[in-house]
C-alpha cells in the first residue's frame, strides 16, 4: 500500500498509468465492436473447435478480437510486420542504414514508413480475411457472411485496415505520454484479457470431468516453472570487466576505478517470439481460411504444437535473436566509447581487439538466449498437446505477458527511484530489459 501511495503522489507518473490504463481500456472496447456483415453466432460455433490451434493462437494475440471478427480482428500484426521488413532494410539496403543514423528526423521518417507498410499489409491481410469469410460454414452448413459480395470485401478491408491504424495510434500514444512500450502492453492486455474466461472455462471442464484434476496440476506447475525460468533468465548478466587508467588533469586525478559492461543473456526480450509469430501466422491464417485441399494441408502442418510449426519457429526465433541483437548493440561502437574514456578490457587490446572480444562474448550469450526463448515458447505446448486445454497455453504468451510486466515495472520504479522513493522491492532493484 504504501508503494501505491508514493505512486498516487507523483502528480507526473500518476498521470502517465492512467492515461495508459484509459488507452488500454478503449483498446479492450474496440475489441466487442464487430464488423459488419458477419454472422457473429455461427461465427463462434467455427472457433469452437479452434483452441489450440492456429486460429487459437491468433486469437490470443489480438484479445478475441479475431474470434469475435471485430474492428480490431487483425491486431496489431501488421504493424509488427512492417517493423521487420523496415530493420530488415536497415541491414541490406543502404538508403535506409543512413537514414537511421541521420538522429531524430531519420527516425521520423522511418516511422513514417512503417505506418505506411502497416496500411498496405493491413490491406492485403484484410482481404484474404473477407474472402476467407465468405467461404466459411458453420456446423449446420450456415455461411458466416449472408450477403456476400465484392461491398462485404470492400467494407470489410476498409474496417479493420481502419482498426489496425488505430490501435497503431493508441500504442504509439502509450509509449510517448503513457508508461511502457505501447505496442508490447497492447498484446500484454490481449492475452491477459483471455485468462478469466480460460479460468472459467478450466473448471467448468474439471466439473464435468472433461479435464482431470492431475492435468490441471500439471499445467499449473509447468506455468509456475515457466514464470520463474523467464525471471531468472531475463535478469541474468554477463559483466564484462573493465578498467579505468589514472589521468591527471590539472591538480585532479581521475581514473583508477573498475567497472563492468552488463551484457545481458536475452538481449533481445519478448520481440524475437513476437517477430516469429507475426511471420507464420500472415500466410498460415489465409491458408486455414480457404477451402482448398492442398491449402488446408499446408494449414494443418502449421498447427502450434505440430513438428513443422515447431521447428520453423524456432528458426524464426533463433534468427531473430541475432538479427535484433546486432541492430540494437553495436560492438565497435561500444568499444569506441571505452577506449575514449581511457577505459579497457583487462588482457584485450583497446579499439578492434575490444570490439572483437565483445563481440564473441555477445555472440555466445545471443545463442543461450536464443535456446532458453526457443524452448520457453515451444516446450510447453509440446508438453501439453495430450492433454485438452481450454485455453492455448504457449510459453510465448507467457514470455511476453512476464516480459512486458518487468519491463513496465523498471520503467515505473525508476520514476519513484528519481524522486527518492523506495521502488516495489526494498533492496531490490528490478533490472531493465529491452523489448
Amino acid at each position: 500500500m504504501s508503494i501505491l501511495q508514493n505512486i498516487l503522489s507523483i502528480p507526473e507518473l500518476r498521470r502517465r498509468i492512467l492515461f495508459t490504463l484509459g488507452m488500454l481500456a478503449v483498446y479492450r472496447i474496440g475489441c466487442h465492436v464487430p464488423t459488419p456483415g458477419v454472422d457473429g453466432q455461427v461465427l463462434a460455433k467455427f472457433f469452437e473447435g479452434t483452441q489450440g490451434t492456429l486460429l487459437g493462437l491468433v486469437s490470443a494475440f489480438t484479445g478475441g478480437a479475431l474470434e469475435r471478427m471485430t474492428v480490431f480482428a487483425l491486431g496489431i500484426m501488421p504493424y509488427i510486420s512492417a517493423s521487420i521488413i523496415l530493420q530488415l532494410l536497415t541491414v541490406v539496403y543502404e538508403p535506409v542504414a543512413r537514414l537511421s543514423k541521420e538522429g531524430e528526423q531519420g527516425r521520423k521518417t522511418i516511422t513514417k514508413w512503417t505506418r505506411y507498410g502497416t496500411i498496405v499489409l493491413s490491406v492485403i491481410q484484410g482481404t484474404g480475411i473477407a474472402v476467407g469469410l465468405q467461404g466459411m460454414r458453420g456446423p449446420a452448413g450456415e455461411f458466416v457472411v449472408p450477403d456476400q459480395g465484392v461491398g462485404f470485401i470492400l467494407l470489410t478491408v476498409i474496417t479493420l485496415t481502419a482498426g489496425t491504424a488505430f490501435i497503431m495510434w493508441l500504442g504509439e500514444q502509450i509509449t510517448e505520454r503513457g508508461i511502457g512500450n505501447g505496442i508490447s502492453l497492447i498484446i500484454f492486455a490481449g492475452i491477459v484479457a483471455l485468462i478469466p474466461s480460460a479460468i472459467v472455462n478450466s473448471i467448468r471442464l474439471l466439473n464435468t470431468g472433461a479435464l482431470s484434476p492431475a492435468a490441471l496440476l500439471v499445467i499449473g506447475g509447468l506455468m509456475i516453472a515457466v514464470v520463474w525460468a523467464i525471471v531468472f533468465m531475463e535478469r541474468g548478466q554477463r559483466r564484462v570487466p573493465i578498467h579505468y587508467a589514472k589521468r591527471v588533469v590539472g591538480m585532479r586525478n581521475y581514473g583508477g576505478q573498475t567497472s563492468h559492461l552488463p551484457l545481458k543473456i536475452n538481449m533481445s526480450g519478448v520481440i524475437p517470439p513476437i517477430f516469429a509469430s507475426s511471420i507464420i501466422m500472415f500466410p498460415a491464417t489465409v491458408a486455414s481460411l480457404v477451402d482448398i485441399p492442398w491449402v488446408q494441408k499446408i494449414s494443418g502442418s502449421l498447427t502450434p504444437g505440430s513438428l513443422v510449426y515447431d521447428l520453423i519457429f524456432v528458426a524464426f526465433i533463433i534468427f531473430f535473436c541475432y538479427f535484433y541483437t546486432a541492430v540494437t548493440f553495436n560492438p565497435i561502437d561500444v568499444a569506441d566509447n571505452i577506449k575514449k574514456q581511457g577505459g579497457y578490457i583487462p588482457g584485450i587490446r583497446p579499439g578492434k581487439e575490444t570490439s572483437e572480444h565483445i563481440d564473441t562474448v555477445l555472440s555466445r550469450l545471443t545463442f543461450a538466449g536464443a535456446l532458453y526463448v526457443s524452448a520457453v515458447c515451444v516446450l510447453p505446448t509440446m508438453l501439453t498437446s495430450g492433454f485438452d486445454v481450454p485455453f492455448y497455453f504457449g510459453g510465448t504468451s507467457l514470455l511476453i505477458v512476464v516480459g512486458v510486466g518487468m519491463d513496465t515495472a523498471s520503467q515505473i520504479e525508476a520514476h519513484l527511484i528519481s524522486r527518492s522513493y523506495e521502488g516495489f522491492m526494498r533492496g531490490v532493484t528490478i533490472k531493465g530489459r529491452r523489448g
